[in-house]
């Protein structure tokens, strides 16, 4: 065995980056071709990860005769899509109240509504296809551990019934349910939604993009896209690549994170870093201690939070925001996280399980996420430029990819439906600051979070105001 920052305990193949440990379980996928030259289709796909992979999979599914093409820069499902924590949950980014003022609440409710179903949706894709990717639907835990954090739980909880939540889909639950489901060290009370599954993320990401292609939708990888432009005359939309132009009838981009890589879109979504762990496998003796056997979802109810799961073989995986934002938008390749933040989630894990504190970790990774100014997810497709969008999930993208896709669809085909009227079709949102503003801003907001936490867990009876003026500040 041996140790990183403050003795933190790893096992001998330990392993930092490399894309995810859920890649290092599986393998890196075999690299499909790239771009053979100047191409045209009727929709063009900028990214391919679960975004790019939904919308190809509903459009070829409502019209096999539509040609489509993915253009991706490393291999499909290289970005958020294969490192994320496994959370196919129903929360939706952003503020509700924000979504209702463009069409009313009852909008909002249908859109929180739809996210309830997408998750059911995906898991029957995966069954439908044959992906096989560790998917269990225990439901999603939130836990609050001081009781400034459980007053913000049970004030959660009690928003929600006027959000479309019902007791059905979210509730308090009592001591003895608590402790049955997990035991969490300190935790002073917790809520559970039933809609929630586990999954393994770079499973549902290959599995996905085999589906795909199987449907006759041209992958092509390692091609870089480094523009996009829309139509202007006679001319189609066009995405740009040094391997020649792809020109369709639409083009959308679905780069999440790393949209500030492409020409003119530097300020629109900022790439938000979040970082993992995941332990070698727990043996029976210490889940005797933690519980768990439903296999939830676990989220804390901190302002800096953690999220974790039980892996299907038995592992603990948490992770949270470490560095969350570095200069220029700047974002790494392979994925390896600073070492002071795999000793972070550590201390954060035993804090939450101290049975675990003798369990070594195998793997740290990291990945960006896209946040916009406002926090709030969007899609949008224009029929007069022919460029469409979706993204902004803000780390809830796991399930709101399958809804994107669906939407997108239905806006390509010019349908009427009532994806097409949620209230996050069409926002347009403003551009984050220049630099050094940006960069000095995110800094800024995650000290007072981090602050926040730290006098709640000292003696703070209500939300802290450092936490208040982090939201102020973000525009949350």
């Amino acid at each position: 065995m041996c140790s990183v920052n403050q003795g933190i305990p790893l096992t001998s193949d330990f392993a930092n980056g490399d894309v995810s440990f859920w890649y290092r379980q599986i393998g890196l996928p075999a690299r499909r071709p790239s771009l053979p030259g100047p191409r045209d289709y009727d929709v063009a796909i900028v990214g391919g990860g679960y975004t790019g992979l939904w919308t190809a999979y509903y459009l070829k599914q409502a019209d096999p005769g539509l040609r489509v093409a993915i253009l991706e820069k490393e291999f499909a499902g290289f970005g958020a899509s294969g490192r994320n924590g496994g959370w196919l949950s129903a929360e939706f980014a952003g503020s509700r109240k924000r979504h209702a003022k463009a069409r009313g609440r009852q909008a909002m409710i249908d859109l929180q509504h739809a996210m309830f179903r997408s998750v059911d949706e995906v898991i029957a894709v995966a069954q439908a296809e044959g992906i096989d990717a560790d998917i269990h639907k225990g439901g999603l835990l939130h836990v609050a551990t001081n009781p400034a954090q459980r007053r913000r739980l049970r004030a959660g909880v009690a928003d929600l019934r006027a959000w479309g939540y019902g007791e059905q889909d979210m509730r308090l639950l009592d001591r003895d349910e608590q402790q049955e489901r997990l035991q969490v060290a300190g935790a002073l009370e917790a809520s559970y939604s039933p809609h929630g599954a586990r999954i393994q993320p770079a499973k549902l990401a290959v599995g996905l993009a085999r589906a795909v292609a199987g449907m006759g939708v041209d992958i092509f990888e390692d091609t870089t896209v480094t523009a996009i432009l829309p139509r202007s005359g006679s001319a189609k939309a066009t995405a740009v690549t040094p391997r020649g132009a792809v020109s369709a009838e639409y083009v959308i981009r679905a780069t999440e994170g790393f949209t500030a890589g492409l020409a003119g879109q530097h300020r629109q979504w900022l790439p938000m870093n979040s970082s993992m762990i995941v332990t070698e496998p727990l043996p029976a003796e210490v889940w005797k201690h933690i519980g768990w056997q439903g296999n939830e979802l676990l989220e804390d109810n901190a302002h800096a939070y953690v999220y974790a799961q039980r892996t299907a073989d038995d592992r603990i995986a948490i992770g949270g925001r470490g560095v969350p934002y570095r200069f220029g938008s700047r974002t790494d390749r392979r994925g390896a996280t600073q070492r002071q933040t795999v000793a972070l989630l550590w201390r954060m894990l035993v804090k939450l399980f101290p049975a675990a504190a003798d369990v070594r970790v195998q793997h740290a990774w990291c990945g960006v996420l896209g946040v916009p100014r406002d926090w709030c997810s969007t899609v949008h497709l224009d029929h007069a430029s022919g460029l469409g969008w979706a993204g902004g999930y803000v780390g809830s993208g796991v399930t709101t990819t399958n809804l994107a896709g669906r939407t997108l669809r239905d806006l390509v085909l010019r349908r009427d439906t009532p994806l097409t009227g949620l209230p996050w079709v069409g926002r347009q949102v403003r551009q984050w600051e220049p630099e050094p503003l940006r960069w000095t801003g995110v800094q800024l907001i995650y000290a007072l979070y981090r602050a926040a936490d730290r006098r709640e867990n000292e003696r703070g009876t209500r939300t802290s105001a450092y936490a208040h003026l982090a939201d102020l500040i973000s525009g949350r």
